[in-house]
């Protein structure tokens, strides 16, 4: 079943990690250097995104119970200029760039367009996005996708994928996972992140820059891809109901609502041990 208009409780970005707890507040770790972990202020939200980078700095994107949109942190692009939007039922956060789907199914951006990253004016009929560095993905509701942005290395190339029910793009590559539990990926394969053929039983996906990591029926995770910083030893975690992967740090959310984090750390936004409380991920 396709995840309609998808709302994630975590959210790894470029060097931060974002949580959402069961009141409507927010927790983060991690780089603060653009403010990006301020959200102290924020309540009543129902879903947080982070933008992820493969360099660079990033923002944090909060979207209210009202279907407004509140996003804090870098802001050079224009990327935290969301203020205006309403009717939001889902948000992503790329780099350098904002992403909404309207409750209608039409498609909101703002951020840099050098790439035509942010030219979704014309999507419909869209229920899920994912947003990579330089390009964004659309799951439609027949299980067909759509795409924006950069396609030098092939990460757009998603026009013939059917039976879609989720999306992840990174960096460079997209990833998709098919209605019986199986994957499809294309883009850069240089650390053979694409290489999910052979997955199976998996409910929920994940793109970091240069990994991918999918979470199966049983609780437990896969990832492949660059594992430089560790961002890719997740098979000893159990119990998980939802994933995140940032640009070399991975996320994930255990069913008694604590949060446990691999990979590059020297920012600390592995240091989520201490969470609690935080929302179960849902639809």
């Amino acid at each position: 079943m396709i995840k309609r208009w998808p709302k994630a409780a975590i959210a790894a970005g470029y060097r931060h990690s974002v949580g959402l707890k069961t009141d409507g507040m927010v927790v983060a770790a991690g780089d603060n250097k653009y403010g990006q972990c301020d959200m102290s202020g924020w309540c009543d939200m129902t879903a947080v995104a982070a933008g992820s980078a493969h360099i660079g700095s990033s923002h944090t994107v909060g979207l209210k119970s009202d279907g407004t949109v509140a996003a804090i942190g870098w802001n050079k692009y224009g990327q935290c200029e969301v203020n205006d939007w309403r009717d939001i039922a889902a948000i992503a956060a790329g780099w350098r760039r904002t992403v909404g789907i309207r409750m209608d199914g039409t498609a909101v951006a703002a951020g840099r367009n050098n790439e035509g990253q942010c030219n979704v004016d014309e999507w419909r009929d869209i229920v899920a996005v994912s947003a990579g560095d330089w390009h964004t993905v659309g799951l439609k509701s027949d299980g067909t996708m759509t795409n924006a942005g950069n396609n030098r290395y092939g990460q757009g190339n998603v026009n013939d994928w059917r039976d879609i029910v989720e999306v992840a793009a990174g960096y460079l590559h997209t990833a998709g996972l098919k209605s019986d539990g199986t994957m499809v990926a294309v883009g850069l394969n240089k650390d053979n992140q694409c290489e999910v053929n052979g997955w199976r039983n998996i409910v929920a996906i994940a793109a970091g820059s240069n990994h991918t990591v999918g979470l199966k029926s049983d609780g437990t995770a896969v990832a492949i891809g660059r594992n430089t910083e560790g961002q890719c030893e997740v098979s000893g975690w159990r119990n998980i109901v939802a994933i995140s992967a940032g640009s070399a740090h991975t996320l994930c959310l255990k069913s008694n609502g604590t949060v446990v984090a691999a990979g590059r750390n020297t920012e600390g936004q592995c240091e989520v041990s201490g969470w609690s409380g935080i929302q179960a991920a849902g639809n």
